[in-house]
């Protein structure tokens, strides 16, 4: 993300000792790997990853007991047996990683490092989403059992471009030497990671860093809770940084997806009814990629979503002014009033549907065909989102404006259990 004036202290991205899964001891790398904790799609998603290997990260991400208090416990037991068997293992020495991600499409290159942490106001790490203040507490409930951070957040900043230097350059000239690792995932990604080492590469990254800010693009959530934790700190120590994977998009732009809504409790056939009078309805042939592009059309004139779940598709758009201007935020700028997140949860949610937004009636799905399947087989509602364009996210975020809570989905994301932080070891 550019600096939009000067930045009096800039990202500083430290060397850690990093906990690797051990080759040798699990059946492949790819394996023990996971999407992000918020994009696994549970049950199937979770079932499938801890049927890949007995060592599967989401063991410790996403681990499963009566209690959250047994949830948490049961983790930090898991990541200690895997480390006194050898499953997993620290790094001998602190260092920085470069991490790759390639497909056939796209070739994304990053630092994975611990950052130092700093709330929003200091304006060097911007969010740009709500958080839930539940999700939170449970995330900070699973570092403090664990002691550890699990997964890299990933954040974006935005280089000068042109011929790499600094940590571009550093970057570049580390991937010509042998990996520390190399996988390829089931989702098709081919995964490569670095030890930057020479302490003059890490003084060209830091002089760099230092001159730039940072855009949360995903891992609102866990970006919180670094901080809850933080503040509950009576000196400084490693709790003062956090894992991250940064990326400089004038390099390696990211992708930009909409994350759906799941209605539990709520059939299509009375979310239709209730919408009469309040936007206009129609019909749309599928399949799913068709619905899509229809979606598209109207997203692109103003405010439209897709309802699925009944086995068909409904265009939704052309909210009734009236409505809009009744319950949307009158002191907030025009680009966060007229979000498509905005408008579904200040009318709709809130308003139409009167749904409480809280884990039981409402999830966040990132797939869209998944969406749609589980509003299929719950008889609930899904509502599919287009995707906000990146310039408004960075725009609001500059404003220091935040849009609701999983209003977008960069990536691709970070493979989770490539490589991991624990606070003991710093």
């Amino acid at each position: 993300m550019n600096t939009s004036g000067p930045v009096d202290q800039g990202l500083r991205l430290i060397p850690f000792r990093g906990l690797r899964y051990v080759p040798e001891r699990v059946g492949s790398l790819a394996a023990v790997t996971s999407p992000p904790y918020d994009v696994v799609v549970r049950p199937d998603g979770l079932h499938h990853l801890e049927s890949a290997d007995p060592h599967n990260i989401v063991r410790l991400i996403l681990p499963q007991a009566d209690t959250a208090r047994d949830r948490h416990r049961q983790a930090a037991d898991t990541l200690d047996r895997w480390l006194a068997e050898g499953v997993i293992a620290p790094d001998p020495d602190p260092v920085l990683y470069v991490y790759e991600q390639r497909n056939d499409e796209i070739l994304q290159r990053g630092l994975i490092g611990a950052l130092a942490l700093s709330p929003a106001a200091e304006g060097i790490v911007l969010p740009h989403e709500d958080v839930m203040d539940d999700v939170v507490a449970d995330r900070a409930e699973l570092m403090r059992t664990t002691g550890a951070h699990l997964e890299p957040l990933l954040l974006t900043y935005r280089g000068d471009g042109g011929t790499p230097t600094g940590a571009g350059a550093v970057i570049d000239r580390t991937v010509l030497r042998e990996p520390l690792l190399a996988t390829t995932t089931e989702d098709g990604f081919r995964h490569r990671l670095w030890a930057v080492t020479d302490p003059s590469d890490r003084r060209e990254i830091e002089t760099d860093l230092a001159r730039h800010q940072a855009l949360i693009a995903d891992g609102h959530h866990r970006w919180a809770t670094y901080l809850r934790l933080q503040r509950e700190q009576s000196a400084p120590g490693p709790w003062d940084y956090g894992l991250v994977l940064l990326v400089d998009t004038a390099r390696h732009p990211l992708q930009v997806r909409a994350i759906h809504r799941l209605l539990r409790g709520l059939p299509v056939s009375r979310a239709l009814k209730a919408l009469s009078g309040h936007f206009r309805v129609q019909r749309v042939e599928g399949p799913l990629p068709r619905a899509l592009d229809a979606l598209a059309e109207a997203a692109a004139v103003g405010n439209a979503f897709l309802l699925a779940g009944d086995g068909g598709f409904h265009l939704v758009d052309r909210p009734d002014p009236a409505l809009l201007a009744r319950t949307v935020r009158a002191d907030r700028p025009d680009a966060w009033r007229t979000l498509d997140a905005t408008v579904l949860h200040s009318a709709l949610l809130d308003e139409v549907w009167r749904i409480p937004d809280a884990p039981e009636h409402i999830g966040y799905i990132h797939d869209t065909a998944a969406a749609v399947e589980q509003a299929e087989r719950l008889d609930a509602t899904a509502v599919l989102m287009h995707p906000v364009r990146e310039e408004v996210v960075r725009d609001l975020a500059r404003q220091g404006v935040t849009m609701p809570r999983k209003s977008t989905s960069f990536g691709p994301k970070p493979a989770t259990g490539l490589v991991m932080r624990s606070l003991a070891l710093d």
